[in-house]
């Protein structure tokens, strides 16, 4: 058995343990949602990319020649790794190449990862979500004001959504179009309203559950300082 065979079972190891998928660990690394599991099933590519394997190394929380390194023989001896169930000090969570509009709304189909930031896995703990069902999405307009502003990176949880649906705000799909906002529970079982927090943009009252696609509940938001 190769090295990259080692490799493939390993990692197919690591994410069953994990509770983990194919498709998020693939957008983990910036990848087609079905890249790790055609490395894992068929072989392709032969090997892990560097970078993905550093990334992925650090998110499970093992030395990179576990996942094909080939740094075996150059790499001192360490002890082997003993939180492979646990969750790495620091973990990785894919930034996507999209916007949620805050303004009028755009429609943004393009939602492969742009990258990843680096959390630490204790804050997300604290924050009460899971590495592997959180991602970062930017926010496009002003219709979130103050509460958000254009530019602004929001953290998704992608658990939360219609079935957990409560007050809090939301990256949702109106009518095909990508957006963060505030939802509102209604009076009535199931309806909801679309609330901008901005005055000066408009409100979706007592609407259908049917017409939203709810994308996930945003948990955090940082924001850059000129």
């Amino acid at each position: 058995m190769d090295d990259m065979q080692d490799a493939r079972i390993a990692l197919e190891r690591l994410v069953a343990e994990r509770g983990d998928n194919y498709a998020d660990l693939s957008r983990l690394i910036g990848r087609n949602p079905a890249y790790i599991q055609q490395f894992i099933k068929r072989g392709t590519p032969r090997k892990l990319d560097e970078a993905d394997r550093r990334i992925l190394a650090r998110y499970f929380g093992v030395a990179e020649r576990m996942l094909g390194g080939g740094a075996a023989m150059a790499e001192p001896a360490a002890p082997p790794p003993t939180r492979s169930r646990s969750m790495p000090s620091v973990v990785a969570v894919p930034r996507l190449a999209l916007g949620a509009s805050a303004g009028g709304g755009t429609l943004d189909e393009d939602e492969r990862a742009a990258g990843v930031m680096a959390f630490d896995a204790r804050w997300l703990r604290h924050l009460g979500v899971q590495p592997q069902h959180v991602s970062i999405i930017r926010v496009d307009g002003e219709s979130m004001a103050p509460t958000l502003s254009d530019g602004d990176d929001i953290m998704v949880d992608h658990r939360d959504d219609a079935v957990r649906l409560r007050d809090g705000v939301y990256v949702l799909r109106l009518d095909g179009v990508l957006m963060v906002k505030r939802v509102a529970m209604g009076p009535l079982r199931g309806r909801f309203s679309v609330v901008s927090d901005n005055p000066h943009y408009p409100d979706w009252a007592d609407i259908d559950p049917a017409l939203v696609d709810i994308v996930g509940r945003v948990v955090w938001t940082g924001r850059r300082l000129i």
